[in-house]
């Protein structure tokens, strides 16, 4: 039974594990978005939440605790500045996992985990909403209608006279027999 072992081991010691985090945190910050394997995105997501909390109070005190975590004064500068500004009415739940399928090399769950506030979905959906409206105003389907043109129709039975095949000039469908030879004689 796994009673009181909440932690995600991932394998790894409890220095490297505690390097990788801050490594993917320090990304994550940086970059407000990053491809992982969902196993680290859900350790990664309960190690970042805390720090982020943290960026709402801007003393020196909190500015010490992350950089003491972080190690980077570049994300530190970023969460405290820019990243908190976002998350400030925001009462929680500042990251997103989204799955995005399995790794071509060893099929490992990959998720992408993404700050709410700098989200991929949302303007990358609007932004292809407008590109497809304006590109592709018709759909297309393969299906036959009735409202096709003469010239349309003309193409196709021309196709069609391409097409066909011409009937063999075989006419018997007797099997061939093959003959064993015979060995040594």
């Amino acid at each position: 039974m796994r009673h009181q072992n909440k932690i995600n081991k991932l394998s790894r010691t409890s220095q490297h594990r505690g390097a990788m985090l801050s490594n993917m945190a320090t990304s994550l910050i940086l970059h407000k978005h990053i491809t992982t394997t969902t196993a680290k995105a859900k350790v990664l997501r309960r190690y970042v939440e805390p720090l982020l909390t943290r960026s709402k109070q801007n003393n020196t005190h909190n500015r010490r605790i992350v950089f003491s975590i972080l190690r980077s004064k570049e994300a530190v500068d970023q969460l405290f500045g820019e990243v908190a500004e976002k998350i400030a009415n925001r009462p929680g739940g500042y990251t997103r996992i989204i799955k995005i399928g399995y790794r071509a090399g060893d099929n490992a769950d990959m998720a992408l985990i993404e700050l709410v506030d700098y989200s991929l979905l949302n303007g990358a959906a609007s932004a292809t909403a407008t590109t497809t409206e304006a590109a592709a105003p018709k759909k297309r389907t393969r299906r036959g209608s009735a409202k096709s043109t003469g010239a349309k129709t003309e193409n196709k039975t021309v196709e069609t006279k391409k097409s066909e095949k011409k009937p063999s000039t075989k006419t018997t469908n007797t099997p061939k027999i093959r003959q064993r030879k015979s060995g040594g004689a």
